[in-house]
């Protein structure tokens, strides 16, 4: 063939079917996250019921009126199947592998949804009475050295972060109340992940996951890439005695510490994520860990970042992201709807090299130059 063929080519068969091993693997996908969806959205509902039968018993609470638009259920179903569709796109893009998220067995999944229900109506006296400073009660020697805005029932929530109880509930609840969304959510940080790690070699990169809870990130980032090693650092040592026992790999270290205080030497890591962690600090501190994030990364380090959507993100739930923090217990969410993180990332040297909104979440990549 010459050149000037070879410029013309063979015009693309658009109508090509997929191979059927693509096909298979759409459907493991569409099942697997339908059935997450289903199981989540039911208990959802059952929850609602609930709450409704124990508000009669319990002081009313003010009206909570949105302030801006609220998408319908409709929209945020077809923004649900937006974000399974790009996570189904990275899978086959070969950026990282199927999820294997929400894998309980039939008796853990039993435990966990008991556990769940019987947890409701502490919830629900919570929100009704304003308590939210129960936490404080606790005796042991780990939550009394706490930070102050630390210790609180965030959400609501039986315990806070301190107890392997509520460790062992809290992603639980979260995916109730974003209908089995919450791990997709995540995994858009390992997109930009992935691209680092095809110009690296996996095996010396120094990353940390900030604020790991119970390893929702850093176990699908060591699943994802099997020459990775990570550290998981939380201020809470139950909910890392959890991240230990589901992340049963000796590529995972552990540390207890301070998000605004990191226990790395400068210029250290190559990549550094933390996911819901921003939304859930007090301006000061959110300044903090964004100085420190900055201090530890070496030249050219990137900083991957999941929370919650701001004002503006997604105009259509600017009325729902007011009203979140008057339905649970997020005493910061409110600064950090309007908080500039881009802003905030160049004045430590950080920019933002890219942002994507994926349901009610935004990820970003901030690099440092080299």
């Amino acid at each position: 063939m010459s050149t000037a063929e070879g410029e013309i080519g063979v015009p693309e068969d658009t109508n090509r079917r997929p191979p059927l091993t693509s096909l298979a693997r759409r459907a493991r996908y569409a099942f697997h996250q339908g059935s997450r969806v289903a199981l989540y959205t039911l208990h959802s509902e059952a929850m609602r019921r609930m709450n409704r039968r124990l508000q009669k018993d319990l002081p009313e609470t003010p009206k909570v009126i949105p302030d801006g638009p609220v998408p319908s259920q409709r929209r945020m179903l077809a923004d649900i199947v937006r974000l399974f569709a790009d996570d189904l796109k990275a899978v086959e893009d070969g950026l990282y592998p199927m999820p294997s998220d929400g894998t309980m067995t039939p008796r853990e999944l039993l435990a966990t949804s008991r556990a769940f229900f019987q947890d409701v109506p502490e919830v629900a006296r919570r929100r009704a009475t304003g308590a939210h400073q129960e936490v404080g009660e606790f005796a042991e020697d780990f939550a009394k050295a706490l930070p102050r805005y630390y210790r609180q029932n965030f959400h609501f929530q039986t315990d806070g972060w301190l107890s392997e109880d509520s460790a062992k509930l809290y992603d639980f609840q979260v995916d109730v109340l974003f209908s089995g969304a919450t791990a997709a959510m995540r995994r858009r940080a390992l997109v930009p992940f992935a691209q680092i790690l095809r110009r690296k070699d996996q095996r010396k990169i120094a990353y940390a996951d900030i604020a790991c809870g119970t390893g929702g990130l850093l176990r699908p980032a060591l699943a994802a890439f099997p020459r990775l090693k990570g550290t998981g650092l939380d201020l809470s040592e139950p909910y890392l005695t959890v991240a230990r026992d589901r992340i049963r790999s000796r590529r995972a270290s552990y540390v207890t510490a301070m998000a605004e205080d990191l226990p790395f030497a400068n210029d250290s890591l190559d990549v550094v994520s933390c996911v819901f962690l921003f939304h859930e600090l007090p301006p000061k501190i959110r300044r903090q860990v964004i100085a420190e994030v900055a201090r530890v990364l070496k030249p050219g380090g990137s900083f991957l970042f999941v929370d919650s959507l701001q004002t503006g993100d997604v105009p259509d739930y600017d009325g729902l992201l007011s009203v979140f923090p008057q339905l649970f217990h997020e005493p910061y969410y409110t600064s950090y709807l309007n908080e500039d993180l881009t802003g905030l990332c160049a004045a430590q040297g950080l920019s933002e090299t890219w942002m994507t909104p994926a349901f009610v979440s935004r990820a970003a990549e901030f690099v440092k130059p080299h």
